[in-house]
């Protein structure tokens, strides 16, 4: 009877250790995940940018890292469906020629300082022009988590169109913002949108206010670039 006890005991304590290691493993798992979502890669990558604004002030922006972590957003874009489809295209297009002009720039500010000498700023196609419209992109999914996250708690719909109105609708066309808001309906829910972006509402609450205040000091930045070389804003 003390046998079987004994090896009842350790057979007990062994199933408790092995218990103890899937729980900690399954932590682990969630953890690894947590840290492959693509808010959270995003968020990551801004924030790196933002520090180096942050130790170094007005800094001049390196472009390729600044691309690299522009192409992460456009798996946003995709997640919002046909009603974003122009928006996604239009700056996954912008992105891969500032990427492709990162062989010979290296970095934003010499980008500019090139169309400047050869007034081509805001002609179409330009770098200065395509990195103007970027920024545009940057700050629509700003805006629109700002509106996500708000105390209103807005619908999908509502924080997108709000977003587009405010940051993009004034220099589009008018058939492409008809596009658009007809697209609005084809929204995904806002729970929709969580689970495509394996995030819930309290880790999808942390990662967006990230993006947000990052991606404020990577947008001032370039904003700065242009007014310190007298280029206006309202194009």
């Amino acid at each position: 009877m003390a046998l079987l006890s004994y090896f009842t005991s350790n057979n007990n304590r062994e199933n408790g250790r092995i218990r103890t290691m899937k729980n900690e493993d399954a932590n682990n798992d969630r953890k690894d995940s947590r840290k492959e979502t693509p808010l959270s890669a995003i968020a990551q990558a801004f924030e790196e940018i933002s520090d180096l604004i942050d130790k170094g002030g007005d800094v001049d922006l390196r472009l390729k890292p600044f691309c690299e972590a522009c192409s992460k957003v456009s798996v946003l874009f995709s997640c919002l469906g046909i009603a974003f489809k122009f928006a996604e295209m239009e700056y996954t297009a912008k992105v891969g020629d500032l990427l492709e002009a990162s062989k010979k720039f290296n970095t934003l500010s010499s980008v500019v300082d090139f169309d400047l000498k050869n007034k081509t700023v805001k002609s179409q196609g330009s770098h200065t022009r395509n990195l103007r419209r970027v920024r545009q992109g940057l700050d629509l999914i700003r805006e629109l988590f700002q509106n996500f996250l708000s105390a209103e708690k807005y619908s999908l719909k509502k924080a997108a169109t709000t977003a587009y109105q405010q940051v993009c609708a004034p220099y589009h066309t008018w058939a492409v913002r008809t596009a658009v808001s007809a697209g609005m309906c084809t929204l995904p829910t806002r729970e929709q949108l969580l689970l495509n972006l394996n995030e819930t509402d309290k880790s999808a609450d942390k990662e967006m206010r990230r993006y947000i205040k990052a991606s404020s000091d990577v947008i001032k930045i370039i904003d700065n670039l242009y007014i310190s070389r007298g280029i206006t804003l309202d194009w």
